[in-house]
């Protein structure tokens, strides 16, 4: 066999411009290295034969490498995803087509330069999450044989962890894009539903649906996923990438990140788990994260309502008609799992949207005072012969920490934390409101550079380390007068979801003036013979700070104001002409201290 490619994507692109490496010859590779691991693993379907390569290869002729940001990179597609002109399967021969065109995902991949190498086994349907309900064959862990590869989108998980593939397409319904990935040691982005279209993608639950990455690092997550996300007209359910999710949120997180604990964890009897899950917090604390104790109840009462409520029958509406006609083309533990579903009325629909309203009111009420949670991606492992013994309970344990997320519609990306003593890798969740995918990103990368964690294949964490901050939905805003915490103005903040970041202090560069009217102070920069003042820092959410910018009156407002930390952040300035008659006050070092003068 021919000598392995380094996959990472700015290390394969530097082969590529210093002319080391050659797309036809990188693919030749590959397909001849998948050829000899897929009967161990079973992780392709069906691999691309040379001349259905061909047409790829070819259109890269004549292009430079650096013309597309994605060029000549291999990628793999688990078999629910349509590439055009090749069967799409979802693991069931019978209800197999042939795909007419390219989903959306697919096509926008292609379009970048980046090459399709074959489509990748999953438990049939996507319903499962531990990669062995596949009539073409269980899908074995990248490192212990003794375990799955976990699913639903096994093969995916596979192609990456094997050195096959520089990042892989999943789907992600109850988990099927965080549990592989942590199994695997790889990075598993389960985006916001409706960051990347679903066009294309045979539904598990249409309504949840999401396309996902895997990926070696947070890093190259984080590039794709600024590559790709885009309102797609062809997906109903695609969503516009807010500007501030866009790739400069990916950065480093400042200090004083707040991350929620759950107070109640379940590793069903392993301590190993328990230890990496703790060491995982531990690394947070160290970057900078604030730990904060949350009550998960309502998240996991979420959760119960995937399989125990009417999103079943959503998953039958896809499989449904091939059960009823062919009932032995389907795999009989994916029947016992959609069996209820034809029973399930329009009442318990809408009874169980209810209940989950309640429950994401609840969840949303938690998370609007933290940055993200961290949780376990599973309990616990289980093994191939645990499966074997009892196939629904054993899957239904790998999902206890990821089966709510979709439900309650927020982002989540799975990162590696360490190995086990048998050398099976473990990872970890972080979680967050929507559209904060780059954040969590940033997060998730400085999980990994903290401890410089293997890559997969053995090979180190490497690349550039950002330059820039972490940003998430909420603008800090730093605020020195009537709208500190309880002033006068302070509800201006509060009722817009503003929460309070942190108190602390200006560079030592300021002047402040109680304006004329008594009610309001100035802030002015003066570099010379300025001042430490005492400030607050307000996170706002961005759909809310227009309104508040349009509500400051003149010669107040918004620029940007030195911390005394060095953090340069957006906050009240005045304009030299509103000092006409106002009383310089910089020696009290505060408003309150001036408050607390004249009273």
């Amino acid at each position: 066999m021919k000598h392995p490619v380094d996959l990472r994507l700015d290390v394969l692109a530097q082969a590529y411009r210093d002319g080391q490496r050659s797309p036809r010859e990188v693919m030749s590779i590959l397909r001849e290295r998948a050829l000899a691991l897929n009967p161990a693993f079973n992780a392709f379907i069906y691999l691309l034969t040379p001349e259905e390569l061909e047409p790829y290869l070819t259109a890269l002729d004549g292009v430079t490498p650096a013309s597309l940001p994605l060029y000549g990179v291999p990628f793999a597609i688990k078999d629910n995803i349509d590439l055009a002109g090749i069967e799409t399967t979802a693991a069931c021969p019978a209800f197999a087509y042939r795909a007419t065109q390219d989903a959306t995902i697919v096509a926008r991949l292609i379009a970048l330069g980046a090459i399709p190498l074959g489509k990748t086994n999953l438990d049939q349907f996507a319903t499962g999450l531990n990669g062995t309900r596949s009539p073409y064959g269980p899908c074995r862990n990248s490192v212990h044989a003794d375990y799955p590869s976990g699913g639903s989108s096994a093969g995916s998980s596979l192609a990456v962890a094997l050195g096959l593939a520089s990042f892989a397409l999943g789907t992600d319904t109850a988990g099927s894009g965080r549990v592989p990935a942590s199994l695997n040691n790889l990075v598993g982005l389960k985006a916001t539903k409706g960051l990347i279209s679903t066009a294309g993608v045979v539904p598990a639950c249409r309504t949840l649906d999401c396309v996902t990455f895997f990926t070696t690092t947070a890093a190259e997550a984080s590039r794709l996923l600024a590559l790709t996300a885009e309102q797609d007209p062809r997906d109903e359910y695609s969503r516009a990438n807010p500007l501030w999710n866009g790739p400069q949120a990916f950065g480093v997180p400042a200090a004083g990140f707040r991350f929620g604990v759950p107070a109640h964890l379940t590793f069903l009897g392993c301590s190993e788990s328990e230890a990496l899950y703790h060491t995982a917090k531990e690394r947070l604390i160290a970057i900078g994260g604030v730990p904060v104790t949350i009550d998960f109840s309502p998240f996991l009462a979420a959760a119960n309502l995937l399989y125990d409520g009417p999103w079943v029958a959503e998953r039958f509406y896809v499989a449904g008609a091939l059960i009823e006609q062919q009932p032995d083309a389907v795999l009989s533990v994916i029947r016992n799992v959609l069996q209820k579903a034809p029973s399930l009325s329009a009442i318990a629909a809408f009874e169980a949207q209810y209940r989950l309203q309640r429950f994401k009111a609840e969840c949303d009420a938690i998370l609007a005072e933290l940055d993200c949670v961290l949780t376990p991606t599973y309990p616990r492992p289980v093994s191939l012969a645990e499966l074997a013994d009892e196939p629904v309970k054993r899957n239904s344990d790998l999902g206890v920490y990821t089966n709510f997320m979709n439900l309650l519609d927020y982002a989540a990306v799975a990162v590696p934390v360490g190995f086990m003593a048998n050398g099976l890798p473990s990872g970890v969740t972080l979680f967050g409101r929507a559209f904060t995918d780059q954040y969590l990103l940033s997060l998730a990368d400085a999980l990994q550079r903290h401890k410089k964690l293997r890559l997969p294949g053995g090979r180190d964490i490497r690349g550039t380390v950002p330059s820039a901050a972490a940003t998430h939905d909420r603008l800090s805003i730093v605020v020195c007068g009537a709208h500190l915490d309880g002033l006068a103005l302070n509800h201006q903040l509060r009722k817009r979801g503003a929460t309070l970041r942190e108190t602390t202090a200006s560079a030592p560069r300021y002047r402040l003036y109680a304006l004329a009217d008594g009610k309001r102070p100035g802030m002015v920069r003066d570099a010379e013979q300025g001042a430490t003042i005492a400030v607050e820092i307000w996170d706002v959410p961005h759909g809310e700070v227009g309104s508040f910018l349009a509500g400051i009156p003149a010669p107040l407002g918004l620029g940007k104001i030195e911390l005394s930390d060095g953090r340069w952040l957006t906050g009240f300035i005045c304009e030299e002409y509103g000092l006409a008659g106002a009383q310089e006050i910089t020696a009290l070092g505060g408003w309150r201290a001036w408050l607390a003068q004249r009273a």
